[in-house]
Formats: C-alpha cells, structure tokens, sequence
C-alpha cells in the first residue's frame, strides 16, 4: 500500500451509539495511525498495539469486539497471537498481512482467522471487512426467530451462540457458527459453496469457495472428538451429517 494512498492520521468523530471496540496489531505505525483514523472515522473506537506480545497485553486490560491482526510481527507473530486468543475466547480477527498468496490466506483461517486482507490494502476495504465481520458476529449472537436447531446430537442456539454436541459445548467462531447453523436449518438439502455462501453470508461478498472449505474444515476438527457434523456430496457441496 503505498504512503500517499493513505489519508492523514488523526482522530474522525465517533459515533457513540456504535462504539464497538477494536484492536489494531501492526508492527508499522503508519498502518497503525491509517488504520486507526478509518476506523474511528466511522464510529469505532480503537486500542493500538505494536506487537504480538503487546496484543495480548492490549486485550487483557480490555478484550476487543473485533481484532485487526497483522501476520508478521516481532515478539510473537500474528498466527501465534490468534492460537492464544482462540483459545480464550471467540473474538472475530482480521489478518493483515504483505503475503498474497493463496496458501497463506488458507493457514490464517485454519488457525481461527475470520477473515484476511492483503498488504497493499485501501482503507476503505478495510472498513467493509470489519462491517461485514461484525454483521455476521451480530447475527450469531442476536437472531432468535428461527429458534433452536436441533438434529441427532447437533444442537445450535443462535440466541447463546452456542453448539453443543451431546452434553459438550463446541467453540465456534461466528463465522464457523453461520457456515454450521445454515446447513443445520435444513437438514437434508445439500448446499453447493456458493449456496453456502449465500445464506451463511447474506451481507458478505468477501467470501470465497476455497474460504468456505478452509471453514468446514476447522468445523470438523472441533468435533474431533464427536461425530462429524458436516457430510460431503462430492462435486456438490455440503449437507448436515446423517440426514
């Protein structure tokens, strides 16, 4: 992202009736500062860390509804900080980060990412990462009109945000929460990626067939110790287990 791209840093009005809370990890502080203004311009209000081990310092004295994390840091990289704080707590993450390549965006998801941004990156698009992000948390944690979805051993809540699978609770992340809680909706009827897609991100157009796999597969693994949730119809796309 080139220097003269970015808008001068400072302080924008906020809106206090949003007021959510971000945590912006980079190790360049001109990323920091830009990354800042755009958020708070648009109601946000921001806490700044330089790198990972100050993240975590950061979210201790006050946990974030959202965590803007770049990969490469010193002191404890990105991907390290988000295995920590997964293992807490469900907070959406957004990853930063100068690789574009393919590989790396997937290694960021299976780690627990929600979502990835390549280094050079216009402010704006940031700001519609974080609002789709939000949007899908949002949802997780306030829709309760289609109730409690319960099929064999599965039981989601949307109300709690909470899966269990017999007595245990399983961690989902919200994005994971949408992808499992779409196909649980209607069990039977097998949805292609892009159906998927659809209905488990009404309000994101960032998602990708290849993000969708990388999710159903961090699903999977934390029912390792249940019965997989998730069946596969090979070259058509994914349906609740057993149904």
């Amino acid at each position: 992202m080139a220097p003269d791209a970015f808008p001068s840093a400072g302080h924008g009005l906020r809106n206090t009736t949003t007021m959510q809370h971000i945590l912006v990890a980079d190790d360049e502080a001109r990323i920091r500062e830009v990354v800042q203004y755009a958020l708070e311009k648009e109601g946000y209000s921001v806490a700044l860390a330089e790198h990972g081990a100050d993240a975590l310092r950061v979210l201790a004295e006050r946990p974030a509804d959202l965590i803007v994390l770049d990969v490469m840091m010193p002191e404890m990289d990105g991907l390290e900080v988000c295995r920590r704080v997964r293992a807490t707590t469900n907070t959406p993450i957004l990853f930063l980060s100068a690789k574009g390549e393919e590989i790396d965006r997937i290694i960021g998801l299976e780690v627990g990412g929600d979502d990835y941004l390549s280094k050079p990156f216009s402010p704006r698009e940031l700001v519609a990462r974080v609002r789709a992000i939000l949007r899908r948390t949002g949802a997780a944690e306030e829709t309760s009109t289609s109730g409690v979805l319960t099929f064999r051993e599965v039981r989601i809540d949307p109300e709690r945000h909470e899966v269990r699978s017999g007595d245990a609770i399983i961690k989902l992340t919200a994005t994971e929460f949408g992808v499992l809680a779409a196909l649980y909706e209607r069990p039977g009827v097998v949805l292609s990626r892009s159906q998927l897609m659809k209905r488990a991100y009404p309000f994101d157009n960032h998602v990708t067939d290849r993000t969708i796999d990388t999710h159903v597969r961090r699903i999977r693994a934390k029912f390792r110790e249940h019965d997989d949730p998730i069946e596969t119809v090979h070259g058509v796309g994914y349906k609740a287990a057993g149904s």
